[in-house]
């Protein structure tokens, strides 16, 4: 399990978060000169250089927003006129894109970011550009409101790529994009000009979500361990009944991976953050507190002392490791994938739930995480890798891409993200969220 590292705090992380940024920019830079849109979004290293994996267009956001989270990070504004330029010129597809559920990942990473910088007052008010986000991130949120199924017990879930009976549990993190165009005074017009609430449907998914995709250990099944999640939940689209748990990118439908468990602690923890700010509290808030608190405790339990998972709790290898809870993960081995990418998103979690609750046993773990992940062997300091965080998997199970030493796409933007959220803790500067 996760060991706490005594003395750790955002101040005494400051050196490691400044050499984050240090040694993102050349890369940022790099794939900006050596890629073209044609190819399509990258998504992961080989060999230390960026290259498309045709499956589902959800990672441009993050090469985007990757420029625009460096800004933040340093003030250089050559990294704001990239960000602003690409995300004006190449991301309007992902708006309207009826076939995904990853709205929150393109389109808060690009849009959302440069709206936040401008109502901190970080770049100039501009009341047309401002009004052109705004009507991207409202378009964006109806957009992905309205890939939805209903459930049994009266709910329903926004479905995934797969079709209507799929729920994935990465949703929960990209349902921000609701979130944010209600917050616009956004709603989902439908048939007979029914007037639908962003919020309600962002809520009403995350309670699926809650229900569905996580376990609590009563009894559920067979391997109903607390804290456990399934990648994908399926559900009989006639009658809208709940039929079983199944894994895309996972060992198994009855294990759990670990980039999943990281988006819901992740996504939990942020829309517990937001839900604070209503002035009515929301029924959810507890629903979504048991989630996060349970998917942090199993993380931290079931996780290297270092921080850094393997790519399924359950993965067959492990077991020819020995006592792989009680050492530090090995990117190295012959036998499974560590997945520094889910550590990333994980971190976010752990502490952000960790300062909500005044928790110290999560704020420490995930500050024990970053502290891992922004060091050798996981930070790439080699200027010819495009890469920034070393060691991350895409999909195991199709053997797409388990090779020690590359990146992913959304590996390297959650590691920025997390680490301009210390930056700004360790510096006193505003809290970093994703609503306004």
């Amino acid at each position: 399990m996760i060991q706490p590292r005594p003395g750790l705090t955002p101040q005494s992380l400051l050196p490691k978060l400044r050499r984050v940024f240090e040694l993102s920019a050349p890369k940022i830079r790099s794939i900006e000169r050596a890629w073209s849109p044609a190819q399509g979004s990258p998504v992961c290293t080989v060999d230390g250089r960026y290259t498309s994996r045709g499956w589902t267009e959800w990672t441009q956001g993050f090469q985007f927003g990757s420029a625009i989270l460096q800004f933040d990070a340093t003030g250089d504004t050559e990294f704001f006129e990239t960000g602003r330029e690409r995300t004006a010129l190449l991301m309007a597809p992902h708006l309207t894109h009826s076939g995904v559920h990853d709205h929150g990942f393109n389109n808060l990473s690009t849009y959302g970011n440069l709206l936040r910088l401008m109502c901190e007052e970080r770049i100039p008010e501009d009341a047309w550009e401002r009004r052109f986000y705004e009507v991207a991130l409202k378009c964006s949120g109806a957009v992905q409101a309205a890939r939805w199924s209903r459930t049994a017990d009266g709910g329903g879930y926004i479905y995934s790529f797969n079709g209507p009976h799929s729920l994935f549990v990465d949703t929960i993190r990209s349902v921000r994009a609701l979130v944010v165009a209600h917050q616009l005074g956004h709603v989902l017009m439908a048939e007979n000009d029914r007037r639908i609430s962003l919020l309600d449907r962002a809520l009403a998914h995350g309670l699926a979500t809650a229900k569905y995709s996580v376990y609590y250990g009563e009894g559920r099944d067979g391997y109903d361990v607390p804290g456990r999640v399934a990648h994908e939940s399926i559900f009989n689209t006639v009658d809208g009944n709940y039929r079983c748990p199944n894994s895309q990118q996972g060992y198994s439908p009855f294990t759990t991976w670990t980039r999943g468990l990281a988006w819901a602690m992740c996504g939990f923890a942020e829309e517990l953050e937001f839900l604070d700010t209503l002035p009515e509290r929301p029924a959810a808030i507890d629903v979504f507190e048991r989630a996060a608190r349970v998917t942090c405790d199993f993380y931290i339990e079931n996780t290297p002392p270092d921080g850094i998972p393997y790519w399924d709790t359950g993965a067959p290898g492990l077991e020819k490791l020995g006592d792989w809870r009680a050492l530090p993960a090995d990117p190295y081995n012959a036998q499974e994938p560590v997945d520094s990418s889910a550590a990333a998103i994980a971190a976010q979690g752990l502490l952000r739930l960790g300062r909500r609750l005044r928790d110290d046993r999560y704020w420490n773990a995930g500050l024990a995480a970053a502290a891992a992940l922004f060091d050798a062997p996981y930070l790439s300091a080699d200027p010819e890798h495009q890469g920034l965080i070393l060691h991350s998997v895409y999909h195991r199970p199709n053997g797409w891409d388990w090779r020690p030493g590359e990146s992913s796409m959304w590996g390297d933007y959650h590691a920025r993200e997390l680490a301009l959220y210390l930056l700004r803790m360790a510096e006193g500067r505003p809290y970093l969220k994703f609503w306004l």
